[in-house]
């Protein structure tokens, strides 16, 4: 997905008639234009002496700060002369300012897809703590929580290689779909339920040939709903929606429904019939790994250093 958060560190930099721009690219060769990365080298959000020695031309070389303020030397300079001719003047721009223009048209790129998923949705996002990982996490972190209204960044201790270390621990899951086109009614619960059955089954025998037991795997239905004459359809689970005798035996997806629909989009239909667009099962397999362990203190004093930093006006 092209907008997801991970990918804006890569971005790099140019400006087009006093508009700040961020395009696409994996990273920036030796000599490539200028990233969001090295926006956060010119304001003093990295440490070059921390980083490997994987730079330049033989990729043997330190992260060089100098480079990086020399290239945006002469883009603040191509930018304020830009302005001089075609503005008739006013005031110029520094070198940290047109870095933190930059930083700060990124971070607002990174909001837009949490938005998305959490306000677009009904979900606020000032109640909700903002989950920081990677090796580019620390340096944007602050700024999206505070655009997103959150209050807390979590920083899990083993930050810096988080995905790499959830993809060793994570769940395997598999799903099994089919579309349906049925109304949600006591009368198409009995084939409901058994075509969710069958789809479970499918995905218990795809896990179990992956090595996991039976006991192991938790299986969860969903139902794709809509309102009649809509087309809008919410993909919906029965959990902590109970069944009684006017549900689905699995549960009660209607409730399930209205409460989300409700939610989401501020009202419900009662007048109108639901329909059942798709079926999904999701199976998951449990790891079961558990290594949390506690880091005991080393017992040494923590060294300090002083640095400097450019956080705008």
């Amino acid at each position: 997905m092209g907008g997801t958060v991970a990918e804006w560190v890569a971005r790099w930099l140019s400006w087009l008639f006093l508009l700040l721009v961020l395009h696409f690219d994996s990273s920036r060769p030796p000599g490539g234009p200028l990233t969001v990365t090295d926006a956060n080298l010119c304001l003093g959000r990295l440490l070059p002496d921390y980083f490997p020695h994987i730079f330049g031309p033989s990729e043997d070389q330190p992260l060089s700060k100098e480079d990086t303020m020399r290239l945006f030397t002469e883009l603040t300079l191509e930018i304020n002369q830009f302005q001089q001719n075609r503005q008739g003047g006013g005031a110029s721009l520094s070198t940290e300012e047109v870095a933190m223009g930059f930083i700060r048209v990124a971070n607002e790129a990174m909001c837009r897809p949490i938005r998305s998923l959490t306000q677009a949705k009904g979900h606020d996002t000032s109640r909700h703590v903002l989950a920081c990982f990677g090796g580019a996490g620390g340096q944007h972190a602050c700024a999206i929580a505070r655009s997103l209204g959150m209050k807390t960044v979590f920083i899990h201790k083993y930050g810096g290689v988080l995905s790499a270390f959830g993809m060793a621990l994570a769940d395997v899951v598999h799903e099994a779909q089919e579309p349906c086109s049925l109304l949600y009614s006591k009368d198409s619960f009995p084939q409901l339920e058994e075509r969710m059955a069958a789809l479970e089954t499918q995905c218990i025998e795809a896990l179990q040939q992956q090595g996991f037991q039976r006991s192991q795997i938790d299986t969860e239905p969903f139902l794709h709903l809509r309102y009649e004459r809509t087309d809008c359809a919410l993909m919906c689970s029965a959990r902590g929606y109970p069944a009684h005798p006017d549900s689905c035996r699995i549960g009660d997806f209607k409730e399930a429904f209205t409460a989300r629909y409700m939610k989401e989009f501020g009202f419900i239909i009662p007048s109108r019939n639901i329909v059942v667009d798709d079926i999904r099962v999701r199976g998951t397999g449990s790891t079961g790994i558990r290594c949390e362990t506690r880091i005991k203190p080393s017992g040494r004093a923590a060294r300090v250093e002083t640095v400097s930093d450019y956080s705008g006006r």
